[in-house]
């Protein structure tokens, strides 16, 4: 059974997170057609290999051209129109760059088998705790909402049968009256009974018009009731889950379901609004002294309306925070002159509403000279920044995107210094979005601003950009707090953790363990305090100041976390890579291993990114020792597959006879079983094949590896030393291998 299908059979609740994994820089149209094709090719091997995704782009560029014939001879008009405007968007957006398709496609797969192990997780063993709270709370609300629909439509029969006996009223007292006019006919007996029938349905009707009143208070308490509720409980954790999932946390969901409960109570508020107006149309046709109706008519006109208005203020949110296409895991930093889009929606969806709501996106709205921080940029915001709302076919929610946005900073005259307080990354700024609801008897202004965002404008600011986002998303839920960096607060460790470990779980498969955390909180905090979780952790500490080799905490991160998306995602989704270890640690892990044990881990001293192996020999005293080689970067590891540099390292030993010191990595895995399905080309020999000498112009072929000089202390079951010469060259050389070479061999 493929992926895509599995994810179809789900709820509606996992079906929501599955649509937000998809938008125009990649339609879940192309998922849904080429699902097989998409689902047959090893998607992260594509994203780590340029040349690859150069060929799948294209393969999937002539997979939408098989679709496309096969619409044709359907005569399918609709669909043909929709592939050519797919194939052309995606030529768009990844011809020069198919590796970030591959990055998109592969991060999407392994979302979706998240969504489907979070679902069979609850389908086989049933929700946690906080799940069947959440169930329960779910639950509560459902009830109270199918509690105030019923309220309200008991009401509006209890109306009906207030009207039809206030006519049946009417009526007698208009027939006794005319016949008291009457000369002859009816007896004075006969007048008084009928007198005696009209007082009963008079005090029938009074009662019946103040259970009436009563009952549409009712209804406007439990409105107000759980308005409260979606209001201040509902509204605000979704806000707070958009927030953590905009860092990396676990995905948001639910405003479908908010959407749902939004819409029940303006729906029965509407109705509510529908019956005070039929109760004065009762009233002016008759009414008395004390009558229930001319008492209450206003209170209840006015709080029927105030309750409408306070929900639909409440009701725009923004669906989608900013975020540039070409960066989706980084939303909230905009780079200037760069497209980016944002998606609004209104929770309240009547059929009135569609396309009477017109959005006006504006940039630092509130933002006025008065309160302007000195040197603060000031940006214009282009593109079309006005959108109509309307409900959307996928979902039937009233909704607006704006897609085709873009930044540009305003020059006052010169080239521009930051004189202000902040560095340009940490200048939060918002966007706002206003429109007006005019309906008949009432216009409400509403307003809604995104999450801070950071401007940058060129992408080398991204990281320090998304650092202030990381912080301040982690540390504060107040949208308009502009001036956070003012004076930032500290973060606990258990916090700034978790939120480390999302960093590499948002675009890995995997997350950090509680050991790799040990030794981040190490390097923060210091081993005294590392241990505690409430230990506390300046902004400067974490981005600003540096450390001992003169660069931030996070750009150590940020270059490691780039290091595995472009050249060790598989390894380190597979578990190859222990990463995060002290040398410390790392001796003690080692010590007690077979000889040619080795272990991965990334190098504390490179700022862009490197990664680094260390082994564990014995000598023939059986002392243990350790190995470590230099760290490899980036641009090492763009020539040469870092899988192949562990195949074939090589140790110059005596007489230059190169060995591989690395057999088993940690805890005792075969190198080749570990490793064995990243070569680039099998370990055995190559079949016989003729070979052109030099002489005739050919060439020998050669293999690109890395070769170490042999520490000291492995010649001595080579050299004849003694062993007071062995120990007085040991205290010449260093204890570690540091240099490298590359060498050519023929092979």
């Amino acid at each position: 059974m493929s992926q895509w299908y599995q994810l179809q059979q789900l709820d509606s609740k996992y079906l929501e997170q599955v649509d937000q994994l998809y938008d125009d820089n990649f339609p879940m149209e192309v998922r849904q057609y080429l699902s097989q094709w998409i689902e047959s090719h090893d998607w992260e091997q594509v994203a780590s290999n340029d040349s690859l995704a150069i060929v799948r782009f294209h393969d999937l560029l002539a997979q939408l051209d098989d679709q496309y014939s096969r619409f044709t001879l359907e005569n399918n008009f609709l669909l043909q129109h929709n592939i050519r405007k797919i194939k052309r968007n995606l030529q768009d957006n990844f011809q020069g760059d198919p590796l970030h398709m591959a990055m998109i496609i592969c991060g999407s797969l392994k979302e979706e088998q998240k969504i489907l192990a979070i679902a069979a997780k609850k389908e086989d063993n049933g929700a946690n705790t906080h799940s069947n709270m959440v169930v329960e709370k779910q639950k509560e609300l459902d009830n109270k909402v199918k509690d105030i629909k019923n309220k309200v439509q008991d009401t509006e029969q209890k109306i009906k049968s207030l009207e039809d006996l206030q006519d049946e009223h009417d009526f007698k007292y208009k027939t006794l009256h005319n016949r008291e006019h009457e000369v002859n006919g009816t007896t004075q007996k006969e007048i008084e009974h009928e007198k005696m029938v009209i007082q009963g349905m008079f005090l029938n009707l009074n009662m019946k018009r103040e259970e009436v009143v009563r009952q549409m208070v009712d209804a406007l308490n439990m409105a107000e009731q759980i308005q409260y509720i979606l209001i201040t409980k509902e509204l605000q954790e979704w806000k707070r889950r958009q927030q953590i999932a905009c860092i990396g946390g676990p995905p948001n969901a639910c405003l479908d379901q908010l959407q749902t409960w939004f819409t029940a109570v303006a729906e029965c508020l509407q109705q509510v609004r529908q019956q005070i107006n039929k109760l004065q149309e009762l009233e002016q046709k008759y009414t008395y002294d004390n009558d229930p109706i001319t008492q209450q008519k206003h209170f209840l006109q006015e709080r029927a309306l105030s309750l409408f208005r306070t929900l639909i203020l409440n009701s725009l949110v923004v669906e989608r925070q900013p975020c540039m296409p070409t960066h989706p895991q980084r939303p909230l930093v905009l780079k200037t002159g760069v497209q980016f889009t944002v998606k609004l929606r209104l929770l309240v969806k009547l059929q009135e509403f569609n396309y009477q709501l017109k959005v006006k996106a504006s940039f630092d709205k509130d933002v006025t000279e008065k309160n302007t921080l000195k040197g603060f940029r000031k940006f214009n915001i282009l593109g079309t920044n006005t959108k109509v709302m309307n409900m959307e076919e996928s979902n039937g929610s009233l909704a607006a995107e704006f897609r085709h946005l873009q930044l540009r900073e305003q020059k006052a005259g010169g080239n521009r210094t930051n004189e202000g307080p902040l560095i340009v990354t940490e200048e939060l700024h918002s966007i706002s979005f206003e429109t007006q609801l005019c309906q008949p008897g009432f216009v409400i202004d509403l307003e809604i601003s995104s999450l801070p965002i950071v401007v940058i404008s060129n992408v080398s600011q991204l990281p320090m950009g998304w650092a202030s986002i990381l912080w301040y998303n982690m540390l504060s839920s107040e949208p308009r707090n502009l001036s956070f960096f003012l004076s930032p607060p500290q973060a606990c460790w258990s916090q700034l953790s978790e939120v480390l470990s999302w960093q590499f779980s948002s675009v890995t498969k995997r997350g950090l363990h509680s050991e790799q955390l040990s030794m981040l909180g190490d390097k923060l905090l210091g081993r005294e305090a590392a241990g505690n979780p409430e230990g506390l952790i300046p902004w400067t500490k974490f981005c600003k100041n540096t450390n001992e080799k003169n660069f931030p905490f996070w750009l150590w991160i940020e270059g490691i976390l780039e290091l595995i998306k472009r050249h060790l995602l598989s390894l380190w989704n597979d578990g190859c890579i222990m990463g995060f270890v002290s040398k410390e640690r790392e001796r003690a892990l080692l010590k007690d291993k077979e000889p040619g044990t080795f272990l991965l881990r990334f190098s504390e001293s490179s700022r862009e990114g490197a990664i680094t192996f260390t082994w564990v020999e014995r000598s023939s005293n059986d002392e243990v020792q350790f190995h470590a080689v230099e760290p490899y970067t980036k641009k090492e590891l763009t020539a040469v597959s870092f899988p192949d540099i562990i195949r074939n390292y090589k140790v110059m030993a005596a007489e230059n006879i190169p060995e591989n010191p690395l057999r088993f990595l940690y805890p005792n895995i075969m190198k080749d079983n570990a490793f064995g399905k990243y070569y680039s080309r099998p370990t055995e020999p190559s079949e016989p094949m003729d070979v052109e000498s030099p002489s005739d112009g050919g060439y020998i072929k050669t293999e690109l590896i890395s070769v170490s000089e042999v520490h000291p202390s492995r010649l001595e079951n080579i050299l004849p030393l003694s062993d007071e010469q062995y120990h007085a060259l040991s205290q010449m050389i260093p204890a570690e291998i540091d240099t490298v070479m590359c060498s050519r061999f023929q092979t």
